[in-house]
């Protein structure tokens, strides 16, 4: 899908944040990066690999983050927008084959782990995210193999049904609920998750991740 911008959420990743941009800028994508309050040079690596960075003055969460850099998209004209991590979790590869999902007429296209490859997962973060998905499922009302998987794409034309609220990482949980309530046609697209230390040491647990299921669906 012609139109498309890569929206990146980051928060403290000046080691990472440069080889993703650049990764997706020499794929031919543009690329906003929402600084979240950082205090090191998360915007300054960001920018010089060839983003557009917007900066929150101080840190609100990931929710808040994508939400200022979908606005931001969209205010650029984007036809689309795919959600990418920042800590290199994602492969550039993948962000094609969610948009061809769009193409052929969906309108949220999600990410799957389990469809797709988790390199450098332990089994008990395997099981914790089967546990995760089991109750998502139960929870949102929707049949997905996977639960919260940051990689995603949505045509614009969904934005408005999928505007995120929650400011920090319920957002993920939001997303589901929205879908469901707004009749969109919601597809899964095999992807492939890297993990490493530096990523399983910045990221959300999986135990987190159950909180924030419980917190979210059954405040």
């Amino acid at each position: 899908m012609d139109g498309a911008w890569i929206v990146i959420a980051a928060y403290q990743e000046e080691t990472t944040i440069g080889r993703v941009v650049g990764d997706v800028v020499a794929a031919g994508w543009p690329v906003v990066v929402v600084d979240d309050g950082s205090r090191d040079s998360t915007s300054r690596e960001a920018r010089r690999s060839g983003a557009r960075v917007v900066r929150h003055v101080v840190n609100r969460g990931q929710g808040a983050a994508l939400q200022t850099g979908i606005d931001y998209a969209l205010a650029c004209g984007a036809k689309a927008i795919v959600t990418f991590d920042a800590d290199g979790q994602h492969r550039v590869e993948d962000i094609a084959a969610l948009l061809a999902a769009l193409d052929e007429g969906a309108d949220v296209a999600l990410g799957s782990r389990f469809l797709g490859e988790m390199v450098g997962a332990s089994v008990g973060r395997r099981l914790l995210l089967r546990l995760s998905v089991v109750l998502s499922n139960a929870l949102s009302g929707l049949p997905l193999t996977d639960a919260h998987c940051g990689l995603r794409a949505f045509r614009a034309s969904a934005a408005d049904s999928l505007r995120i609220r929650q400011d920090r990482m319920a957002h993920a949980s939001e997303l589901l609920r929205n879908i469901r309530r707004s009749g969109l046609r919601c597809v899964e697209v095999p992807v492939t998750v890297r993990y490493s230390a530096y990523s399983r040491a910045k990221g959300q647990s999986a135990l987190g991740g159950l909180r924030i299921l419980f917190d979210y669906f059954l405040r």
